[in-house]
């Protein structure tokens, strides 16, 4: 009977605060009473307010933030669908594009426009004390060249992190280059000649782009579900004829849709591109801002053959100041060093050292610890505030990690249109016709929360989902067509 009683109390607790939610006295956002308060203002057991709570959870209508308590969750918006397959490969001209937007936003960072954390989510105290610790027992570390490869310190520590995702190989296995960025450049320019054709994600991040244009390579955009990465299907169909020469993917968070593929899905892409003697340039910089308990694998976990270039780096999780990237190149390995001998031939050794010390010492962990829990904090206050400010049948995805949104407005609201004016209001962000080399995307927008969460960033996209609903509203009797939008406008 007393068991019989408990489950009545806390179901009818449970409907109680499900129905102020549904009356809206509870909003998307709100913060709930700790378990303890609720306790003691019904004088029920902890047990049977936990068991409430966890009911609401199961219903979606509440979750959990770490160490900040339970709060109403936000209405699920419906993800913006997966794109169209593009069927002819587009020569890449986004640097005009790009260039425009980077005059456009200098000095006016404020807002949502960069993928990078703030100055002060990162460890500089201790990474300075260990800088200085290096070059105290090191002397002439600043003297040298230091060797193509890398100090095997620090590939070794790479080598021995990478165990906790499944990686298989040693410090020889591992190329240090000058950022994500030289890693990628030197990740296609050993796989590629100018002229070929690349498989991308559609969309896809606007620096991989700047690359393919200034590498003369043409960009396949494949079709990609926002949640679950790119079409297996379409790419197998785009492989199957022999002219694309290489893949360039983000199956961990990908920038800007933060899409998350499965372990299944990976496997099968690893397979099918293996098949068809396609390498695949993995960039996994966002794996390590997973949500949750356990970091999402690599496609190169399951690599058998060496076909997988796989890149990382640790300017966005350490110190952007740093720039120090790798790249596990496998039977490339070879190409990818020559290249990085003629490139820059060498990374600094100080910044080597320092890294390879913070890795070894725990740092990095008790570092990422923390980050994870702020960009969790961060995306949900996003998608909070996405629900109440912006326009209705504004989209938006949910990504599982990282701290990057991929947004959706209404039809007849122009993203660069939309920079243009929040600009002068200090409000950033990156328009969506930057993440496609036909210029797509144009009522579409990137939003980044690498600040942490205050009263000014909470007014200022309050404000930005005021000026998107009033380029609406004046363009409603006209709204543009977007022909060349990959997404099926739902």
């Amino acid at each position: 009977m007393k068991s019989d009683r408990r489950s009545t109390l806390y179901a009818a607790l449970a409907d109680e605060i499900a129905g102020m939610i549904s009356a809206g006295t509870l909003r998307s956002g709100d913060k709930l009473p700790s378990l303890r308060e609720l306790r003691d203002r019904r004088g029920v057991s902890l047990s049977t307010v936990t068991e409430a709570f966890r009911m609401l959870e199961d219903r979606g209508l509440i979750e959990a933030r770490p160490q900040s308590g339970f709060f109403v969750r936000q209405k699920l918006s419906e993800p913006p669908p997966r794109s169209r397959p593009s069927t002819t490969p587009a020569a890449v001209t986004v640097n005009r594009r790009l260039w425009d937007y980077l005059q456009l936003t200098r000095g006016r960072q404020q807002g949502f426009c960069y993928a990078v954390m703030a100055p002060q989510c990162f460890p500089n105290v201790q990474l300075q004390k260990l800088m200085n610790e290096a070059l105290r027992d090191s002397p002439t570390l600043l003297s040298k060249y230091g060797g193509t490869r890398g100090l095997e310190v620090l590939r070794r520590q790479i080598a021995r992190h990478a165990m906790e995702w499944g990686g298989r190989f040693n410090a020889d296995d591992v190329q240090i280059t000058a950022g994500g960025i030289e890693a990628l450049n030197l990740a296609l320019r050993a796989v590629t000649q100018p002229g070929d054709v690349v498989a991308v994600e559609s969309p896809t991040y606007f620096g991989l782009l700047q690359l393919f244009e200034s590498m003369g390579l043409k960009a396949l955009e494949i079709p990609t579900d926002p949640e679950q990465g790119v079409s297996l299907t379409a790419l197998d169909l785009a492989v199957r004829d022999g002219a694309v020469a290489a893949c360039v993917l983000m199956p961990n968070f990908s920038n800007p849709t933060g899409s998350l593929m499965s372990d299944e899905a990976k496997q099968r892409l690893v397979k099918l591109l293996d098949e068809h003697s396609v390498p695949l340039i993995e960039d996994d910089i966002y794996g390590e801002f997973y949500q949750g308990r356990e970091r999402p694998r690599p496609a190169k976990a399951f690599d058998e053959t060496g076909n997988v270039l796989y890149v990382a780096s640790y300017t966005k999780l350490v110190a952007p100041g740093m720039r120090v990237g790798h790249i596990i190149p496998g039977r490339y390995r070879s190409q990818v060093e020559i290249l990085k001998y003629i490139n820059t031939f060498s990374t600094p050794a100080v910044m080597q050292l320092t890294l390879a010390r913070f890795l070894e010492s725990g740092g990095h962990d008790h570092h990422m610890r923390r980050m994870r829990r702020l960009c969790t904090d961060q995306m949900a206050r996003l998608n909070d505030g996405l629900a109440r400010y912006f326009p209705e049948g504004t989209r938006w995805t949910r990504p599982k990690g990282g701290y990057m949104c991929w947004v959706k407005l209404p039809a007849g609201v122009d993203s660069t249109r939309l920079l243009e004016t929040s600009v002068e209001e200090g409000i950033s962000f990156a328009p969506g016709p930057l993440f496609s080399a036909r210029n797509a995307y144009r009522n579409y927008l990137r939003l980044c929360v690498g600040e942490p969460w205050c009263e000014a960033t909470e007014a200022k996209l309050k404000r930005l989902g005021e000026l998107a609903r009033q380029q609406l509203d004046n363009g409603a009797k006209a709204p543009f067509a977007d022909t060349g939008n990959l997404f099926e406008l739902g």
